[in-house]
């Protein structure tokens, strides 16, 4: 039995763009303070799914689901639960690094002044304290005051992280936050990860095995809209149950 313990309960969850159903009877449990893997073919619903967790889905008209997500008990559907707070709780980085066209500093305090935070010493504190988070402060701080975009390709995503990671989530999503990256930062950023799962709940989205493989503790193998295997990493690349999960894996489809 496993004894981890559940951050995000996800039970019988289906979503529907219009007339296509894009995820089937999701069933799966994200537990606390680990990285979960979401591996599978393009177009399989891994992201889809990764946006129905801070209902970023929301804002596509045709949308429309079924089934309950529950972060620590409470459903995200509930028509109570604030979605606000929920995007505070649950904070994402997309593929493309996509800071502010605004300062570094002005980048990470958005988030929480955007919660109400008006201190200037406790927003100084919260730049210094995201930016050293994510291995960046050495790298920027007499730069502070310049563009975000001035920043070369691997610092954005860092600094989008900080972003991310500034209003304290619980949970960060990653939809393939290194797949526009050099193996140089590509490695930055697998390690920050590592580092960051003592402070937070991590899903990531990767169309990179290996990178599946090293860094998360648990994933899940998606297939045409179904959850096909979800387990431990060290299970599903060494010993998959799912015949469909192995041919990925071992690249025979994909």
């Amino acid at each position: 039995m496993n004894q981890d313990e559940i951050r995000l309960k996800v039970k019988d969850f289906n979503f529907y763009y219009g007339d296509f159903q894009a995820l089937k009877d999701i069933n799966i449990d994200i537990y606390k303070n680990k990285v979960t893997a979401l591996i599978g073919p393009s177009g399989c619903g891994k992201s889809t799914f990764l946006r129905s967790i801070n209902r970023m889905n929301d804002l596509i008209d045709i949308s429309k689901y079924c089934g309950s997500i529950s972060l620590v008990g409470d459903d995200i559907f509930n028509k109570n639960f604030d979605i606000v707070i929920l995007r505070k709780k649950i904070g994402m980085v997309f593929q493309k690094s996509n800071p502010f066209p605004k300062t570094i500093y002005e980048n990470i305090i958005y988030g929480p002044k955007l919660h109400g935070e008006k201190n200037k010493k406790r927003l100084n504190e919260i730049v210094e304290e995201s930016l050293k988070s994510v291995a960046l402060w050495d790298e920027v701080r007499d730069k502070l005051h310049q563009p975000a975009l001035s920043l070369s390709g691997g610092q954005q995503q860092r600094l989008c992280i900080a972003r991310a990671i500034a209003v304290k989530p619980e949970i960060l999503l990653m939809d393939e936050p290194t797949s526009a990256l050099d193996p140089i930062s590509t490695n930055k950023i697998e390690a920050l990860i590592r580092d960051l799962q003592k402070s937070y709940t991590i899903i990531i989205v990767t169309h990179n095995m290996q990178q599946a493989a090293r860094i998360s503790d648990y994933t899940g193998f998606f297939y045409h809209g179904l959850v096909e295997e979800f387990d431990k990493t060290s299970k599903i690349f060494t010993n998959p149950s799912n015949k469909k999960t192995e041919d990925y894996i071992t690249g025979k489809f994909g």
